[in-house]
């Protein structure tokens, strides 16, 4: 493949071109947020450039699947470019020709939010993430129904093997296992990793334009109506949600990622629900959290963990959600969008591996 090099070279350099955006317009007090999203978007495109490298030197996987996943990698971010190109060229129309005010309906926007309860405005923040977390698990249903119909297995939905770390060192530590170690994974893992690549990169991209003065994103006008004082200067949590949820959707099998998916978006939102509804007893340390809201985190936690990963997993879960929930933000200055679903993900990989303790799908048997 004579155009594998430019194609690579060209993502890669988008790689490098949003990773020094990430440090160039993050709000610098703000360092556990900026380290840990930065070190999981590092992460996640160092391994994306080095898989495609060792699927290169494979020649099974040239024909067909090489041009595929450039195609998958590469075209989000040419779109992401287009619409930037696009929205600032409509954007300096706008000031400078048709000299449209469109402050008017932002503030009146503003001042509509700002007579919302605390607990509806919790709500408007949050629902989107429960919308991902349903639309992902109706298309985990479809696609299990029709596999099963089909094929009369979910074997290319549910990997046999879930131990990731053992999969990746197979990947780095033995010569030609690149194509046996991806199909094994099953198609539902890539398809759960690319629509957060993809929405990751959507964020990404409305977040570095919403910070500059002289370039301009489609969805700009909603973040800066809808985000806080305070995220206004830092990044919204939902370029956070995006970041940790394809953290753990690239490290962990698809059952796990539902179950932490779940719990950051269900979970987080029940323990901010019943904080604000009911909750009476706040956490010395953090005023703006209670015990009440720290306890319905839990039984949401474990909930959500048994169904898809089992009992043993979900008292793990549940444990790590307790002690991720009460020290954020304080008195680790550190976003529970971004903590929750990396350290659940990175703490399945390394007690999986080092003590061989499997997952078991409830919800996997039952349907």
């Amino acid at each position: 493949m004579e155009y594998f090099w430019i194609c690579y070279l060209l993502i890669l350099f988008s790689f490098f071109f949003i990773l020094f955006s990430y440090l160039h317009f993050a709000y610098k007090p703000n360092v556990l947020n900026n380290l840990l999203g930065f070190g999981a978007t590092f992460f996640v495109f160092f391994n994306i450039a080095m898989m495609l490298v060792l699927m290169n030197q494979d020649l099974a996987l040239r024909p067909f699947f090489i041009p595929f996943w450039l195609f998958i990698f590469g075209i989000p971010i040419l779109t992401v470019g287009i619409l930037i190109i696009f929205s600032t060229g409509l954007s300096f129309l706008a000031k400078n020709i048709s000299n449209k005010d469109l402050s008017k309906y932002k503030q009146k926007i503003i001042r509509k939010n700002a007579n919302l309860s605390k607990y509806k405005k919790d709500i408007l923040r949050k629902s989107n993430h429960v919308l991902i977390f349903i639309c992902f698990l109706i298309a985990w249903y479809i696609g299990l129904v029709l596999a099963n119909h089909f094929t009369g297995s979910s074997k290319g939905m549910i990997p046999e093997e879930n131990n990731m770390l053992l999969l990746y060192f197979k990947i780095v530590s033995t010569p030609n296992s690149i194509a046996n170690v991806l199909f094994s994974l099953g198609w539902f893992y890539y398809l759960l990793f690319v629509i957060f690549y993809i929405l990751n990169l959507f964020m990404l991209a409305n977040e570095f334009t919403r910070k500059s003065r002289f370039i301009s994103f489609p969805f700009n006008f909603f973040s800066k109506v809808y985000l806080s004082n305070e995220e206004q200067e830092n990044y919204g949590t939902y370029l956070y949600f995006t970041i940790g949820q394809m953290f753990a959707s690239f490290i962990c099998p698809p059952m796990v990622f539902l179950a932490i998916l779940g719990i950051s978006s269900i979970g987080d939102l029940m323990t901010s629900q019943i904080g604000i509804r009911i909750g009476k007893k706040h956490i010395s340390w953090n005023q703006d959290k209670t015990w009440e809201g720290a306890l319905a985190g839990i039984i949401t936690t474990f909930i959500i963990s048994f169904f898809f990963i089992g009992l043993f997993w979900s008292i793990i879960f549940c444990i790590i959600f307790f002690a991720f929930d009460i020290l954020t933000n304080k008195p680790i200055k550190v976003s529970d969008n971004l903590l929750i679903p990396i350290g659940l993900s990175i703490s399945f990989i390394f007690i999986r591996f080092f003590c061989n303790f499997n997952s078991f799908s409830i919800i996997v048997q039952w349907l």
